[in-house]
């Protein structure tokens, strides 16, 4: 199963880490422009070697990797660890305080059809590409990929909560999260996380896009590689790991928006809609996501000011014909592809992943701003998933709809980074 081991990281030189907090970015697929825009202004920040800015190629990215190298920005780490990773949190309207904890390595990048690391979403072509071009030309991992496997007696927690006895980095980032930083250099101590992963499978919970570029860039190196072993840096991918069974893990819902469909009017919408839906008006649409908690293949519907529940007919459902397992089908999130985004809007399951039409928000609160304000023709409003759900679609071999799942908080980049040149890893 899992093959992880520990790595030499690239981390930013003790005369900067003081200032850790203006080093460290969001993963290339959640950084706003806004947010790109700051972000660039400070010349060491990671941002620079994970998303470059608009028109740097990635040999641009590899000669600054370089660069950072040679004047001593970055150093490596003369012993192999294991990186451990707090991060703690609170959630609006929950007193629970959350404390996920993980830790970071290198780990084997399986391919698909291995069934060892199990995605469960689709990604999206181009973004992969992107990410597999900046590989090849870095040879560096700039921020990990984060993977859950499943411990249900916790053996690995203690071990992560004696390492932050001594911690490296503290910081606050973009979510507000407080983000606790460590490292295990102890052999006895890795080869523990080691032995438990050995035997487990793993689940892609976020970075899919990132991951699958790995596994572009590995089959390519192995078939220009003559002399492969199965040893080589590009065997192996940079990912923070926590346990399934954990209290802490959060995934919150992804909602959709929908912006530029050409001959769409309410009117004709509303009328589609009641094919398959039950349709309840609301007055105060702020109480959508309370209205529709818990309920099953229940939305909310934003078009303009207007806002709706709607709900899925029962004698709809048996009428799903994807061709998907019984326990993908049953999926908020395929339901309101399939019911909603296919047959009431008219964009075809293969061309969904690929849609200019269709947009992701977390906040619910940005995407009812943006329906009020007619920024986009409607917004769809969703539930979150389950790790359970999650789980039985990992197991399954199927995958969820994009952007199915939003895992919180995010893991950061910038504490510390992978090489996979041969001589570094």
């Amino acid at each position: 199963m899992a093959v992880i081991k520990p790595f030499r990281g690239w981390r930013y030189a003790p005369k900067l880490t003081n200032q850790i907090s203006r080093l460290i970015s969001p993963p290339f697929d959640v950084v706003s422009f806004k947010q790109r825009v700051a972000l660039y202004q400070e010349p060491y920040n990671s941002i620079h070697l994970s998303v470059p800015k608009p028109g740097d190629s990635a040999q641009n990215t590899a000669q600054l990797l370089s660069q950072w190298k040679t004047e001593g920005v970055l150093r490596q780490d003369t012993l192999a660890a294991l990186y451990t990773y707090y991060q703690c949190f609170q959630l609006p309207g929950l007193p629970k305080f959350f404390c996920r904890k993980g830790f970071i390595a290198m780990i084997e990048a399986t391919f698909w059809e291995e069934n060892i690391v199990l995605r469960h979403e689709d990604t999206i072509p181009s973004s992969v590409n992107d990410r597999a071009d900046l590989l090849a030309a870095t040879q560096l991992h700039a921020s990990p990929t984060h993977g859950l496997y499943t411990d249900a007696e916790h053996r690995l927690e203690p071990l992560i909560d004696q390492s932050m006895t001594q911690v490296i980095y503290e910081a606050e980032d973009y979510q507000g999260v407080r983000d606790m930083f460590g490292m295990i250099t102890d052999s006895q101590v890795i080869q523990q996380f080691v032995s438990t992963l050995r035997d487990k499978p793993i689940i892609l919970a976020d970075g899919h896009h990132r991951y699958e570029g790995s596994l572009i860039h590995r089959r390519a190196s192995m078939k220009n590689n003559l002399s492969h072993t199965g040893k080589e840096g590009y065997n192996y991918h940079m990912m923070y790991l926590t346990n399934t069974e954990s209290e802490d893990l959060v995934i919150l819902p992804t909602h959709r928006l929908i912006s530029d469909l050409p001959n769409i009017t309410t009117e004709a919408v509303l009328q589609k809609i009641a094919d398959y839906f039950t349709i309840i008006p609301v007055e105060n649409g702020s109480d959508i996501p309370e209205i529709i908690a818990g309920k099953p293949w229940t939305f909310g519907l934003l078009i303009g000011s207007e806002c709706y529940k709607i709900r899925l007919k029962p004698e709809a459902f048996s009428t799903l014909d994807w061709n998907l397992h019984p326990d993908v089908k049953a999926l908020e999130t395929v339901v309101l592809h399939h019911f909603f985004i296919d047959k009431v809007l008219g964009i075809p399951q293969k061309e969904q992943s690929r849609s200019p039409h269709i947009h992701y928000d977390r906040s619910f609160a940005s995407c009812f701003a943006k329906a009020d304000r007619q920024e986009v023709q409607m917004a769809l409003i969703t539930n979150g998933v389950s790790i359970e759900e999650v789980k039985k679609v990992c197991y399954s071999g199927n995958v969820m709809p994009q952007k199915s799942t939003y895992f919180y908080p995010k893991a950061i980049g910038g504490f510390v980074f992978g090489s996979i040149h041969d001589d570094e890893l």
